[in-house]
């Protein structure tokens, strides 16, 4: 397996070895030993499985606040995303900042997006699907997000806004500006200071 730090080191791309011959393709997409050994050490309780119909659907920036916050390990298994986290930490040296990558069914890579960090993507082709192991339980009281559009964030979709198809729910989320954030980093631990 393929291990790449992004410019945000705690978010990781990670590529697994995948074994093609004429009947198709064989992938071990998840191991839990040789995840940890790459940093990985969660334990995901929850799997989930979405797809887009259309090009542009962007959906995010989500997160949860402790005590259920999640850390995410997305992949794409047909089409492709743009894949995005944005560092919601506060005390960290890259608060506010977000790394970026293509995961797609061709390059099969994944992105491991830790605690702290708010997620989003948009996908890059019509019918797209990604299924993401998360290791906290979906608490929609703990739910929140960041407006996807936000200049203070300037994150640089691969789709013209008046092409991005959004959740009325996603379109009101509020600005970075406003964010009271749950999560504070002392060193390399993450802390929470509310449970909003």
């Amino acid at each position: 397996m393929k291990v790449q730090p992004l410019e945000i080191p705690d978010v990781k791309l990670l590529t697994p070895r995948r074994f093609d011959d004429p009947r198709g393709f064989f992938s071990e997409t998840y191991n839990a030993d040789r995840y940890a050994a790459a940093g990985i050490d969660c334990v995901f309780v929850q799997d989930n499985h979405s797809r887009s119909a259309r090009r542009g659907t962007l959906r995010g920036l989500h997160y949860q606040n402790p005590p259920h916050a999640q850390a995410k390990l997305v992949r794409v298994v047909r089409g492709a995303v743009f894949d995005v986290a944005v560092d919601i930490r506060r005390g960290s040296p890259t608060y506010g900042r977000h790394v970026g990558a293509v995961l797609s069914a061709e390059n099969w890579s994944q992105m491991f997006v830790p605690t702290g960090f708010a997620h989003g993507y948009c996908t890059l082709e019509s019918d797209t699907e990604i299924i993401y192991k998360v290791d906290a339980l979906y608490a929609p009281a703990h739910e929140h997000g960041l407006f996807w559009a936000d200049p203070d964030l300037a994150i640089d979709w691969p789709v013209a806004p008046a092409e991005v198809v959004l959740s009325d729910k996603d379109r009101a989320l509020p600005r970075f500006a406003d964010l009271d954030s749950a999560f504070a980093m002392t060193g390399n631990l993450i802390g929470a200071s509310s449970d909003g």
